[in-house]
C-alpha cells in the first residue's frame, strides 16, 4: 500500500471515529432539559442588558484599571531588575517571585480584609479599590518579567551606540531601547489583558454593590433572581460575553505574534 493512501486511509478513521463519538454524545445529552437550563428564551432581552449594561462595563473598567496600574508598576521593577546596583535587584525579586506564587484571590482578600484588619488601613475606593489593587500587584509582578525579557531582547549594541553620542543612561533607556522593548512585548502585554479580563471575576469575593458587579457576579446573581431565576441560562450569557471580548484579543495576538516571527 502506498503512503499516501495509508496516510489518507488514517485520517478517514480518525473522522469516522470523531463522528461516532458525536453522535453518541449527542443521544444521550438531553437537548429539551438542556435548552430549558442553559438556553431559556424567558426574559434573554431584559438578562443580556443587565449584564452587558452593568457586568460588561464594570468588567472592562476594572480590567483597565488593574492593567495600567500593573504596567506602571512592572516598568519600575523591571528597572530594578535591571540596575546595576545588588539591592534593588534582590527587592524586585523578592517581590516578583512572591507575588508570582500567590494565588490572585489570596491577594485581593488580604488587601480587602487583611490589611485593614492589620493597619487600619483601606485602599482608596473601598472594597472595589482593595480588589483592584490585589489585581494590580499581582499583574505588575507578570508584566514586569514581560518586559525585563524584553529590554533585554534589544541588542546592547544599540544602547552602546547611543551612550558613545553622549546621551545619558536614563535618556537612552527612555529614547532606545524601551521603544523596541515595548514592540517585542506587545503580543505578552495582550495576553496579560485576556487574564486581566477573566480575573476580575475573582473580585466577587469581596462584597460588591449592585452598580459594581462585574460579568460572573452578576451572572451568579440571575441564577436566583430576574427573569430566568432557577437556571444556568444567565451563565450562558456570561460566558458568551466573555468569549466576545476575549476571543479577537487572542487572535490579535496571535497576528502579532506571526507578523514578529515574518518580520525577524
Amino acid at each position: 500500500m502506498k503512503r499516501s493512501t495509508r496516510q489518507r486511509l488514517t485520517r478517514l478513521t480518525l473522522y469516522a471515529v470523531l463522528l461516532a463519538v458525536a453522535v453518541v454524545v449527542g443521544s444521550l445529552v438531553d437537548w429539551g432539559r438542556m435548552q430549558a437550563n442553559f438556553f431559556s428564551l424567558e426574559g434573554l432581552g431584559p438578562n443580556l442588558t443587565m449584564l452587558v449594561v452593568t457586568g460588561v462595563r464594570n468588567t472592562l473598567f476594572y480590567t483597565f484599571i488593574a492593567f495600567v496600574g500593573g504596567l506602571a508598576l512592572a516598568f519600575v521593577l523591571a528597572l530594578m531588575r535591571l540596575s546595576p546596583i545588588a539591592v534593588y535587584r534582590w527587592l524586585a525579586t523578592a517581590y516578583i517571585e512572591f507575588f508570582r506564587g500567590l494565588p490572585s484571590l489570596i491577594v485581593i482578600l488580604a488587601m480587602a480584609f487583611g490589611v485593614p484588619i492589620a493597619f487600619g488601613w483601606t485602599p482608596p475606593g473601598g472594597q472595589v479599590g482593595a480588589g483592584l489593587l490585589g489585581l494590580v500587584l499581582v499583574a505588575g509582578a507578570y508584566m514586569a518579567e514581560t518586559l525585563r525579557a524584553g529590554i533585554q531582547a534589544v541588542p546592547k549594541g544599540q544602547a552602546e551606540a547611543a551612550r558613545s553620542l553622549g546621551m545619558s543612561p536614563g535618556w537612552t533607556m527612555a529614547s532606545i531601547v524601551m521603544p523596541q522593548a515595548l514592540r517585542i512585548v506587545v503580543p505578552p502585554l495582550t495576553n496579560e489583558f485576556v487574564l486581566l479580563i477573566k480575573d476580575t471575576a475573582l473580585l466577587f469575593v469581596i462584597g460588591l454593590a449592585a452598580s459594581q458587579r462585574e460579568l460572573t457576579t452578576m451572572a451568579r446573581d440571575l441564577l436566583t433572581s430576574g427573569p430566568t431565576a432557577g437556571t444556568a441560562t444567565s451563565l450562558t450569557l456570561a460566558a458568551i460575553l466573555y468569549l466576545a471580548i476575549t476571543l479577537p484579543l487572542t487572535r490579535l495576538v496571535a497576528w502579532m505574534e506571526s507578523k514578529q516571527n515574518r518580520s525577524r
